[in-house]
């Protein structure tokens, strides 16, 4: 009972001051607008009826308003009395010190109705008194000349109110907040649920992170010992690793406020704004110190400044970045303010930025293994309804390459696969669509294909899994199919070793697999088709990479033209000569064709097993490891048995 009341009296409107104001006005306009007419005016008459009372002595005396055309007629005390008038009587809400009107009407030309007047007065023995006025309603002219003003001033205060941030909009989103900063806060009173349990993988992130967090909380045991707390850290690596992940574990974690923000919260059209926000962040990390602050995408302000004076565009972001470079290692001191920042471009970064002293640590966050991928299948499964049987070391091994935020996409498109099939928990065959959904994109079996198109992608894709089962170095198979999906008529999936360090015949066998396509169409229609740029686009870069960037080649030699850190020096100019560009054009076209005829020669002893494979392709559309093994036999190159998908 006591809690309805309760909500009964939150649920009663606020009083406002704004109410009054609103009731007087009201009050005012009513008297103005409705008041006359209600009681100064008197009764409706006509101008024949008032001649009549006039001739018959009732008339004591008539005001003739010129501006509006309007009489009134005040009666004798004798002819009120009389019963026609007795309802003509004035009465009022608001007294009057004059006398009031008992009839009132219109009349029409002013002229004409003084003659008429002036005429039926001529004959009376006690004469009406007749008066000439104009009226003027001085309230209502004040206030139509004061209403525009008043309108104006109640505009201005509206706009100055919601400015100062009294409504809608949070600070740094108003006019006069516009330098203030945009960080959301996180402390006790904010509920983070992210945790570090909820973080898998990345342990070696996760150390450094957490003891960010101790850093804050125990101070005193790492200061006792002369230790300085780290200024900042920077989390670096690919996009969907777990980077802002870590940073919302660490608002979970920490006991202290935590201020979040994005690096393009500090850009704005307004010259000097970026700087005063970082000012205000800063500042507002120092009242609550110990303290964190998180900037994702910090590279939005934290590019390297050019060396051009007349920048121009660039003045702005550049001024923001000294601040920040100022605030974070300046005269100025920040204790117990740690700075983590994240981006996945720490190449083009400003170099003072990066220095220590600022960012302390750099975190580098990367692709997670096998182990990894199957923790972090282990916690987005958490929420599925899944089958009992199912594999996460499979599932684990099916997913080289894939990040985080990918494995995260491969469970739910898993789980609305299943939907989408009626069943009522996930299976291991609604992850492998689901990988092959997010690899290939969706199937297109409506697409329409013509027999002879059909039957080239068959023997394209036939000759990517003949080549690549008779290469040592090849990817093992997983499956093939020619039914489009995405871009592409045909796909062949493999399923690549996870390798440190890649061999020179490793790279030159993968380039022979991925020319097999090529080569099938040239041995057994001795024709080639537009159908193997993504094959060619991809050992073209690989080549290159051998020649120019892992010094792979021998006439080029142990040399390398790649820049890791992204500050190239050369401009548009190359750097090396014209004729080291003739020899490296030769090498990758040299390296190409020898992989491309290899692939021709394999497919050529094995045209037969090539054919058959085909055939089946055509058939069935999408064929398997087994199926290989009925055509071919046992890889003899077989490192590891792999639980496949079967047909």
């Amino acid at each position: 009972m006591a809690k309805n009341q309760k909500n009964i009296k939150e649920n009663k409107p606020k009083f406002s001051p704004y109410w009054i104001y609103g009731i007087l006005i009201a009050l005012f306009l009513g008297f103005q607008l409705f008041g006359n007419s209600a009681y100064e005016n008197g009764n409706k008459t006509t101008p024949s009826e008032f001649f009549k009372f006039l001739k018959d002595g009732d008339v004591e005396k008539v005001d003739i308003i010129k501006n509006t055309r309007v009489a009134k007629v005040y009666l004798t005390s004798e002819a009120q009395e009389k019963d026609i008038h007795k309802k003509s009587k004035p009465t009022s809400f608001i007294p009057s010190a004059t006398k009031l009107p008992n009839y009132s009407f219109e009349f029409g030309d002013l002229q004409n109705f003084e003659n008429k007047l002036e005429e039926a007065n001529s004959t009376l023995e006690k004469k009406a008194h007749v008066e000439f006025e104009t009226e003027t309603n001085d309230w209502g002219n004040l206030l139509m000349g004061i209403l525009p003003f008043i309108l104006l001033i109640g505009v201005w205060i509206f706009i100055m109110r919601r400015m100062s941030g009294g409504a809608g909009g949070g600070a740094g989103g108003q006019i006069f907040n516009i330098g203030k900063s945009k960080a959301k806060l996180f402390d006790q009173n904010t509920e983070v649920k992210t945790t570090f349990k909820d973080v898998a993988g990345l342990e070696g992130a996760k150390e450094e992170v957490q003891e960010i967090v101790d850093f804050l909380r125990y101070p005193e045991k790492y200061t006792t010992l002369g230790g300085k707390i780290p200024k900042g850290a920077l989390l670096v690596g690919p996009p969907g690793t777990g980077k802002t992940l870590l940073a919302r574990a660490v608002a979970g974690e920490a006991k202290v406020p935590f201020f979040s923000l994005s690096g393009s919260d500090f850009v704005e059209m307004f010259v000097g704004v970026g700087a005063s926000r970082v000012r205000d962040l800063f500042k507002q990390a120092k009242e609550k110190s110990p303290s964190i602050i998180f900037i994702d995408e910090i590279d939005a302000i934290g590019r390297a400044r050019g060396k051009n004076a007349m920048s121009g565009s660039n003045d702005e972001r550049e001024n923001t970045l000294n601040q920040l470079l100022t605030e974070m290692d300046g005269f100025g001191t920040n204790t117990n303010v740690i700075v983590m920042a994240a981006t996945n471009r720490a190449d083009i970064l400003d170099k003072a930025l990066m220095r220590a002293g600022r960012f302390d640590r750099q975190i580098f966050v990367d692709l997670p293994d096998i182990r990894e991928r199957k923790e972090i299948f282990e916690v987005h499964l958490r929420p599925l309804k899944k089958t009992k049987d199912l594999d996460l070391d499979f599932l684990s091994r099916q997913t080289p390459g894939f990040s985080g935020a990918d494995i995260a996409n491969v469970c739910n498109e898993a789980a609305l696969i299943a939907a989408r099939n009626g069943k009522k928990a996930v299976d291991k065959q609604d992850f492998l669509d689901a990988v092959d959904r997010i690899i290939g994109g969706l199937e297109k079996k409506n697409k329409i294909i013509t027999p002879s198109e059909k039957k080239a992608v068959a023997y394209h894709e036939a000759g990517h899994a003949t080549v690549s089962w008779m290469l040592e170095h090849a990817a093992p198979l997983v499956k093939v199919t020619i039914v489009p999906r995405g871009r592409s008529l045909g796909a062949a999936w493999y399923l690549p070793e996870e390798r440190l360090i890649v061999r020179p015949e490793q790279m030159l066998d993968e380039m022979c697999a991925a020319l097999g396509g090529r080569a099938a169409e040239k041995v057994i229609f001795n024709k080639i088709s537009t159908g193997a740029l993504s094959d060619l686009e991809k050992v073209t870069k690989q080549a290159r990479a051998m020649v120019t960037v892992y010094g792979l080649s021998d006439k080029i030699g142990n040399l390398t033209y790649y820049d890791s850190s992204g500050q190239n020096e050369y401009g548009f100019s190359k750097p090396y000569s014209e004729q080291t560009a003739e020899l490296i054009d030769q090498e990758i076209s040299s390296i190409i064709e020898t992989q491309y005829q290899r692939a021709i020669k394999l497919l050529e002893e094995n045209k037969d097993k090539l054919t058959e494979l085909a055939e089946v392709l055509l058939e069935k559309e999408v064929i398997f490891k087994d199926n290989l093994e009925k055509i071919f036999g046992e890889r003899a190159f077989v490192k590891e048995e792999i639980d496949q998908p079967k047909s």
